[in-house]
Order: C-alpha cells, then structure tokens, then sequence
C-alpha cells in the first residue's frame, strides 16, 4: 500500500480525532454504561471503515484483484447504515430498533450478491465499480435511516433547547452533501470518501449532543436535590411535633379549631412542596399568603404570646419561592421563643425604592451574631437563611442583610432589584 502526501494529510486528522475522542468517551463520568459502549462500538467501526477506504482505493490503482475488492466495497456498504442505527442508540438507547437492523440485512444480503451475480454491483474487466439494478439499495435505505434518525433527535423541540437542535440538522446535512460528493466526484482520487470524514464528525457531534444532555440533566437532579435541602430545612421537626401535638390537643378542647388547624396545616406542607416543582420566581403575595398561613398555625400554640404587625406598602414583585417564610419562621424560632417576655412581636414590612423593592422581617427577641449564622439552641449552622441567601442571589439577583443586637433584636432585610423584577 503506497500512500502519498494528500493520503497522509487527510489520514493524520481522522487518526488524532478518533483518539481524542477515544479519550475522552472513556473518561467522561457524565454518560452512562451503555452509551460508552455504543460510542466505543462507533469509535472502532469508524477505524474499520477508514481502513476499508484505504484499501479500496489501493486496490483500485493496483493490478485488478476482483474478489478482494469486492469484499472491501460490500464492508463498506455494509457498514454505513449501521453508523446511522448506533447514532441512533445515542439519542434513544432505551428502544430496539429491529425494523432498522432488518434494513442494514436487506442491505447486506443486496450487496453479497455482487460475489456471484451483476444485481447490485460489480468489478469490471478493467477495474473499475460498475453499478447494477439495486447499485443504489445503500443510499435508499441509508435515507431512510437518516430520515429517522433526524426524527428522533428533534422529536422533543418543543421541550428541548433550541441550540440542542443544531447538532442532528448539522449531522444530516454534512451527511447528505458528503454522500453528493462521493457521488459526484468518484472519478477523482479519493483516499478516504467525503462520506468517511462525515461519519466521523458525526461522531464528535453526537458525543458533544450526548454530554451536553448528560450534564445538564445531572444538573437538573443536583437542582432537585437543592430544592429538597430547601423544603426539608423549612419543615422543621419541631414545628411539626408541636403542631401536630396542638392539633391533638384542640380535638379534645376545641373540635372546630382543630379542624381549622388542620386544613392549614395541610395547605402549609402543600406550599412546601409546591416548592420543589418553582425553580423561578413568584409572586409576592403568593409567597405572602404561604407565610400568612405558617403564623396562623403558630398563633394556635402561642395565642397571644405572639404578636404579628403587617405594613406591606407594595406588593407588585417576584421573588423566590420560599424566601420570605423560612425568614419569618426565624424570626418566631429564635427571636418570639428565645426572648423572656410575655409577648414577642414580628414586624414584617414592604418598601418600594426606585432601584429595588424591599422586605423587612424584624423581631423583638435576643439577637444573634449575624457572621456566625449558628443558632444558640442546637449549634447547626442555620441552613434556611444560607438558601434564601444563595437562591436570592442566583435567581434574582437580590441579596440579603441581616443586622442583630444582642438583647434587643434583630432585622433581616431582603433585597429585589427592579431590573430583574418582572411586575405583574
């Protein structure tokens, strides 16, 4: 086999790009078990078919070798449906696709017939391809394939990214202008087919569609979990005993506060969970009435032992979800209960600025060290502020402040800035 220099530059490219991504198909943590083996399976078919190319342009040149040939030219019409099957396995692993395996039969039984008959292809005299009745059995059925293949990959537009699309509508047309070329230019010197070098791209491409749909999903999962944290660290055990302990008790005492006590109760943990599906932003007064409703179950168990002042001035803002009620919740927890008074006020407050809107939750109580963020009565680092915190700033782009004096209180203040506010 002699190879020129245009051999060696078309070959030096493919070689590093097939270990590249040998590589990095490898190491990947993101994909999974099966899609490491169908690009691995991709990864050495593409070795095959560059060789298959190589060959049979050698033995094109070359002193007529009919059966070696022709071997080499049904490997590779053989193996270019079954590119476009595993291609499809990167986008649906999870069906079987036995109508397309029967296609890449029919094309290979079509294509063994040229050992013994002219039917679909033939080597000449002088050793050159020469096309019989079903020559073109490849190239429909690879069109076929192709057709569904783009129909997969694209069959979720409506929920999918739209820079995700690019990526089959790159891979069909690279296909499609490649198999023009080969067609068109097959009476030039081709080393390696423009098909060959379109398969392998598409490969990179694929890879690149499949890692891009891994990460984000394995960010997806890591969002969902963060949501958990957030609706766990707000349903505290505490507030669940004690309120489940005044529901029993209110159905000895008093049946009809019960039954009220209890709906609250289970419009409260509706909201919290609620919470887990709103990765945006809400309303205010949604997130008002969420908080509204914790403070009447809370009102149950300490009657008049706390008392709550309202003086919302604006309403028209988005904001997190569970941002305002895990501040509260605070407030009453550390400040109404840890103070020796009789009775604990929580003050919470809206302000309108012409740069932002403003929260204020502010409480009569001990105060705290605001820098250390831990609670006297247990030591743990208090994780309902630190996700306001982090969700304000991710998701808003607000911030949170938090100013506390020991023995006369503490005001958290919440922060919305009109410029990424959508008013309703």
């Amino acid at each position: 086999m002699t190879w020129n220099l245009n051999t060696v530059a078309l070959l030096v490219p493919l070689c590093f790009m097939l270990i590249g991504l040998t590589v990095t198909v490898l190491s990947d943590p993101y994909i999974s078990r099966k899609h490491r083996w169908v690009m691995g399976i991709i990864l050495f078919l593409s070795t095959v078919l560059i060789v298959q190319n190589l060959l049979e342009n050698d033995l094109a040149a070359g002193e007529p070798r009919v059966m070696l040939r022709t071997a080499a030219s049904v490997l590779g019409y053989t193996l270019r449906p079954v590119f476009l099957i595993l291609f499809l396995y990167i986008v649906r692993p999870e069906k079987k696709y036995l109508g397309c395996w029967a296609l890449a039969i029919v094309n290979w039984a079509v294509h063994m017939t040229a050992f013994f008959s002219h039917l679909c292809f033939w080597i000449g005299p002088n050793n050159h391809y020469q096309g019989g009745p079903l020559s073109n059995t490849c190239l429909i059925i690879s069109l076929i394939l192709l057709a569904y293949l783009f129909y997969q990959s694209v069959r979720d537009y409506r929920t999918a990214r739209k820079q995700d699309l690019l990526i089959p509508v790159l891979v069909v047309l690279m296909i499609l202008i490649s198999a023009f070329l080969d067609k068109h230019a097959g009476y030039l010197e081709q080393p390696i087919t423009f098909l060959t070098f379109a398969i392998v791209i598409s490969s990179v491409f694929y890879y690149i569609w499949l890692h891009l749909r891994f990460v984000r999903e394995h960010e997806n999962d890591l969002k969902a979990r963060q949501r958990m944290q957030i609706m766990l660290s707000q349903i505290q055990p505490h507030f669940l005993y004690n309120t489940l302990s005044a529901i029993q008790y209110l159905c000895e005492y008093d049946p009809k506060a019960a039954k009220e006590t209890t709906e609250k109760f289970s419009r409260y943990l509706q909201g919290n969970m609620s919470a887990l599906k709103d990765d945006g932003e809400i309303p205010f007064t949604q997130e008002l009435e969420h908080t509204k409703i914790y403070l009447d179950i809370e009102k149950v168990r300490f009657e008049d032992a706390l008392c709550i002042v309202y003086d919302i001035r604006c309403t028209d803002f988005m904001l997190p979800t569970l941002t305002l009620q895990p501040i509260v919740e605070n407030a009453v927890r550390h400040g109404v209960r840890g103070k020796r008074k009789s009775v604990g006020t929580v003050r919470i407050g809206t302000r309108e600025y012409p740069d932002r809107y403003e929260i204020t939750v502010a409480d009569d109580g001990p105060g705290f060290d605001p820098n250390a963020l831990v609670m006297a009565d247990d030591g743990r680092e208090h994780i309902g502020i630190a996700n306001v915190r982090k969700r304000l700033e991710q998701i808003s782009g607000g911030a949170l402040r938090i100013h506390s004096e020991l023995g006369k209180g503490t005001v958290v203040t919440i922060e919305i800035p009109k410029k990424q506010v959508n008013a309703i």
